[in-house]
């Protein structure tokens, strides 16, 4: 898929959530200073959140439209995984930390529930707008997802802002039924703990999913390779090609919604260093074509060293590298290794 596909898969997702929770956190603050129920309060800043948080990301977006600089050679698309790691923090604190304070707080001081059915009206339809935004974030993922399942598209996927919005609305949909639970408990038993006990099991739930969310984005701040279909999908496009004779390493580097691709390879002979250039740029221009998120192609030409054996020349397509950088000084880029041998070092 292209980048621009990225992003406006990216776009409806979170339209679709600011829509959908905007709405929501004025119904919940309004049942909850009626009904002055905990979960409900906890709920209603949660919402809250939700829309600050796709404020950042649209923000993030734009930001990372940016052209190249001097100052940023490869343009700022990576801002994105920037704004990606506040929205996860500002889940942690403002939705998680303040719900499970809200709740130990109602712990101590019980209060009862006014009006519980209005809040449990309130609570059933934004369970309703929730799985509508839901399902819109789960719509754009299937386009990319593949055969995968969701846990495996979310701890591989590139597409941090969408990362993000599927954590909040997976977190916002089971947080609903957890204070629609709380509530229709502290309502049939006349207990107000279960209201109180419903807000910090929100928070605790909500700071779960923003570390989870902060583990992913975290790796992508540091820097992570294309998808892995994509990593090998080139480098069977690369080997073949009739220019290239052996393929002895390529690195990729997502970059926002764009992809660098490095590649050290041994050319077929050419008869002169002119058209050894132009075979190199007929497989550049090959790749680009087929992807058109890869927006830099760096390539070497290079020979196997010498008394290296055969696999570290033409790796097999499920072998690629995790990242790094280009070398100079006769060394060339960095021997590839095994993604299925080492650990992704989320």
């Amino acid at each position: 898929m292209s980048a621009s596909n990225e992003s406006g898969g990216s776009l409806v997702a979170i339209f679709w959530a600011l829509g959908a929770n905007a709405g929501i956190a004025i119904a919940k603050f309004a049942a909850a200073l009626y009904t002055g129920s905990g979960a409900m309060l906890a709920e209603a800043i949660h919402s809250l959140a939700d829309c600050a948080n796709q404020l950042l990301l649209l923000v993030g977006l734009r930001q990372a439209k940016q052209g190249v600089t001097e100052i940023h050679p490869l343009g700022g698309g990576r801002v994105v995984y920037f704004y990606a790691m506040m929205v996860a923090l500002l889940l942690f604190l403002l939705g998680g930390a303040f719900s499970v304070y809200q709740g130990i707080s109602r712990l101590r001081a019980p209060e009862g529930v006014h009006e519980p059915v209005v809040a449990l009206v309130v609570l059933g339809v934004s369970i309703v707008l929730e799985s509508l935004s839901l399902r819109g974030a789960l719509k754009e993922i299937r386009r990319t997802q593949g055969e995968q399942t969701f846990w495996q598209w979310f701890q591989e996927t590139r597409q941090s802002e969408l990362l993000v919005v599927a954590g909040e609305d997976i977190a916002a949909l089971a947080g609903l039924a957890i204070a629609f639970v709380a509530v229709l408990a502290s309502y049939a038993t006349g207990n107000p703990v279960f209201d109180s006990l419903g807000s910090v099991a929100v928070g605790l739930l909500l700071m779960v999913v923003a570390l989870l969310v902060m583990r992913e984005v975290k790796s992508m701040i540091v820097g992570e390779s294309a998808e892995p279909a994509m990593r090998r999908a080139i480098r069977l496009h690369i080997e073949a090609r009739p220019e290239v004779r052996s393929v002895i390493n390529i690195i990729t580097l997502q970059w926002g919604e764009a992809i660098v691709v490095a590649v050290q390879a041994e050319m077929a002979p050419h008869s002169s260093a002119t058209a050894l250039v132009d075979a190199i740029n007929v497989v550049e221009d090959s790749i680009q074509t087929r992807w058109p998120a890869v927006r830099w192609v760096f390539f070497e030409p290079d020979h196997p060293k010498v008394g290296a054996p055969a696999s570290a020349t033409r790796r097999a397509s499920d072998q690629d590298d995790e990242g790094g950088e280009e070398q100079t000084g006769g060394q060339g880029l960095q021997p590839p290794f095994d993604d299925d041998a080492a650990p992704r070092g989320r």
